[in-house]
């Protein structure tokens, strides 16, 4: 009797990754069969990043993961999980055996289905929904946002500047700040995540004081094409690494930020960091069915809420937000 061999994938077995995914996922996904995207979140040097399970030579499940440092050990995002029909125990097996194979510490993934919150629950993973928050500009109406009775404007406080970080050279130079969250980046993510993608411009910014690094902040600004043609802003908070404490001392400079894009309004998907911190910052917290509507979806743009769910092996300083994982990119065809 045979038993089940939980395997990292080598780097001769990339055509027989594709061929399974392929032939036991409800569709074809862009992150696989989109060449450039493979390369950019599953290969790295000569290194393959799926883990398989096989038995007599037959694959039952297989796991695609995003590094979030260049250690030998790095923190992970799943990316793509797949099991053969009439095997998601053996899939479930797969995903609590990935830290023991790759060495993580912190495995999470970034946009689950919600009905599968259960099977890492089972595991003893902590999986919940991604808040929302976001801050509303100060105009007298808005076209993409839906104010509800509770969206109003929060005070904009702090006494710490955002300044932007505008070359891989000076983000090597300044290195990065003290964080307690994990997953662990470091500046060859930052590099690669923020500089080097291809799809999107984003905008590097670094809190300093007394010429200490104390956080970065990373925006995206989106352009949204309205039915009439006309055209709105939207400033999307992506990620933050640093300190909660300093983020509730940001406020001042999100609200700079936000006003100087001419955006309509700043939101941004978190998990982890308190609502109370978000509150600091200027930033509001949508509910589901407060009445309010910030849309997720611009292009085009779809007037209504969207709901993410996220799961970790380790809640303990865990924190997610928007482009972790293989989330903030464009919604490209797979062929």
């Amino acid at each position: 009797m045979s038993a089940v061999e939980f395997r990292l994938a080598r780097p001769e077995e990339k055509q027989r990754v594709l061929d399974f995914v392929n032939a036991n996922f409800d569709w074809r996904l862009p992150l696989v069969n989109r060449p450039e995207w493979f390369r950019f979140y599953y290969e790295s040097g000569d290194g393959l990043q799926f883990a398989v399970a096989e038995e007599n030579g037959e694959w039952l499940a297989a796991a695609g993961y995003i590094r979030a440092n260049r250690s030998p050990a790095p923190d992970i995002w799943v990316s793509v999980w797949v099991a053969r029909k009439g095997h998601n125990g053996v899939g479930l097996e797969l995903m609590d055996a990935l830290p023991r194979l790759t060495g993580a510490r912190v495995v999470a993934c970034n946009n689950i289905r919600p009905k599968t919150m259960a099977f890492y629950r089972f595991l003893g993973w902590e999986a919940d929904r991604v808040g929302h928050f976001f801050r509303l500009a100060d105009r007298a109406e808005y076209r993409l946002a839906v104010p509800g009775p509770n969206a109003g404007r929060l005070p904009a406080a702090g006494d710490l500047a955002l300044e932007p970080v505008h070359s891989v050279t000076r983000l090597q130079g300044m290195g990065m700040p003290p964080s307690s969250h994990t997953p662990v980046k470091d500046i060859w993510y930052m590099t690669r995540r923020y500089f080097d993608f291809d799809h999107y411009r984003y905008d590097v910014w670094c809190a300093t004081e007394r010429g200490k690094l104390l956080a970065y902040l990373v925006t995206r600004t989106a352009e949204v094409t309205l039915s009439d043609g006309s055209q709105v802003k939207v400033l999307r908070m992506v990620d933050f690494i640093g300190e909660d404490a300093v983020l509730a001392r940001l406020g001042t400079a999100l609200d700079r930020i936000l006003a100087e894009s001419g955006a309509e309004y700043l939101d941004c998907y978190c998990a982890g960091i308190p609502a109370e911190t978000m509150a600091a910052a200027g930033l509001s917290q949508r509910q589901e069915g407060d009445g309010t509507v910030i849309p997720n979806y611009l292009d085009p743009p779809v007037q209504e809420n969207t709901e993410y769910y996220y799961f970790t092996n380790r809640p303990e300083g865990f924190v997610l937000f928007r482009a972790d994982g293989d989330q903030d990119r464009p919604n490209l065809p797979a062929d």
